[in-house]
């Protein structure tokens, strides 16, 4: 008998809990330089639930399996792969599909997760981790005591951001729209965390002592950004990675002329296909590092096996939530 998994795939663009299905797969051959990855666990992101809705800017040929992130365990070896050993945990590359139960992939192409990270954290580490850490590296240099801001705090990527500048000896300001979020941040070691409303450069001044802030990041767009850009130091950066209000950003001209700001963006998709295997390796080392002591973890509220695939995309369409919608597969 033919040995077979399960895997998501969508046929055609729209409501996700709607055009998912789930089906059987012929299990896979390892070509020599592939090896074969029994998955652990894959997150639901926005940008998966956009693609499967036709609103990424990647389109797939249909039909495919969505999944931008995730991790699993290597069970085969192609003949000619000698850098990786079966056990080895391993996270996914981009442009795969990881809501499956396996799959073949190059060796190349795999990033090796050291002993000590459980897998539904590995799972997480490529996105929102690394976008993180990219934004606070790339586009200001700061030094340990510099201000930042960003608004969408208690997003993933946010919650990282908060986690990784606290590492690196960053102060933060944090915008959130619940005031329930703002104890609950201050607790995960937000410097500062303010509702957004007309008044936030004055209390943003206040609660830092009008100290300069040069890097804002943004990932809601609209007048919620205008507000926070307007908290600026002159000469600082704007990047933006998200655009959850789907509003644009309409930038004052003073904002240009007078303040000399830089508004940019940042998209991890882009930054994967430039980098270098070394510059790859270079960045995970310090995230690995983190996770590894417990100071870098993706909140999640609840797991789905891959059969209830389209509860799982419901749930994570819902606002509100605490945490990440994860698949997380049997062992």
């Amino acid at each position: 008998m033919t040995k077979s998994f399960k895997a998501a795939i969508y046929e055609t663009h729209g409501n996700p809990s709607e055009v998912l299905r789930i089906v059987d797969q012929v299990w896979p051959e390892p070509a020599p330089d592939e090896v074969i990855v029994k998955m652990a666990a894959a997150p639901i992101n926005p940008a998966d639930l956009n693609s499967i809705e036709g609103k990424y800017p990647v389109r797939p040929a249909l039909p495919t399996t969505p999944g931008m992130e995730g991790a699993g365990v290597v069970v085969e070896l192609g003949s000619a792969v000698r850098n990786l050993a079966v056990g080895a945990q391993v996270i996914l590359p981009h442009g795969l599909g990881t809501w499956r139960e396996a799959c073949a992939v190059p060796a190349e192409k795999l990033v090796s997760v050291p002993a000590g990270i459980e897998p539904i954290q590995a799972a997480m580490l490529k996105v929102n981790p690394i976008t993180a850490w990219r934004v606070l590296h790339d586009f200001v240099s700061l030094q340990p005591g510099d201000w930042l801001i960003q608004n969408a705090a208690n997003s993933a990527a946010g919650r990282c951001a908060i986690q990784i500048a606290r590492e690196l000896g960053y102060k933060t300001v944090n915008i959130v729209r619940r005031e329930e979020l703002v104890e609950e941040l201050r607790t995960e070691g937000g410097d500062v965390v303010l509702l957004d409303g007309e008044s936030v450069r004055d209390e943003v001044a206040a609660a830092t002592q009008s100290a300069p802030i040069r890097l804002a990041l943004n990932a809601v767009g609209g007048e919620n950004a205008m507000r926070m850009a307007k908290t600026l130091a002159p000469e600082g950066t704007m990047v933006t990675y998200g655009a959850m209000s789907l509003q644009p950003i309409c930038i004052p001209n003073g904002m240009l002329i007078f303040k000399n700001l830089r508004f940019t963006g940042f998209w991890v998709n882009k930054w994967y296909d430039g980098a270098t295997p070394n510059q790859r390796s270079e960045t995970f080392a310090p995230l690995f590092e983190m996770a590894q002591r417990g100071l870098l973890r993706t909140k999640v509220e609840r797991t789905y096996p891959l059969s209830e695939a389209k509860a799982a995309v419901a749930h994570a369409s819902q606002g509100k939530r605490a945490g990440k919608i994860v698949f997380r597969f049997e062992d």
